[in-house]
């Protein structure tokens, strides 16, 4: 019974893993404001891009 508590005892206070983890969990935090703000995102970016191409347009005189 004591070799068991040692076991567990060693296997909470072991930290090897914990990094690993957090950049596991912080890759998935990422990942879902990517896909929940991602359209959002990509329309703002064009429609800058299509607002400068337009501008672009008028001082090129095209």
């Amino acid at each position: 019974m004591k070799k068991i508590k040692n076991t567990i005892s060693r296997l909470i206070k072991d930290e090897s893993g914990q990094g690993a983890t957090e950049y596991i969990l912080l890759l998935v935090v990422v990942v879902g404001l990517v896909v929940a703000f991602g359209p959002k995102i990509k329309g703002l970016v064009e429609g800058k891009l299509n607002e400068v191409s337009s501008l672009f347009g008028e001082v090129t005189g095209k």
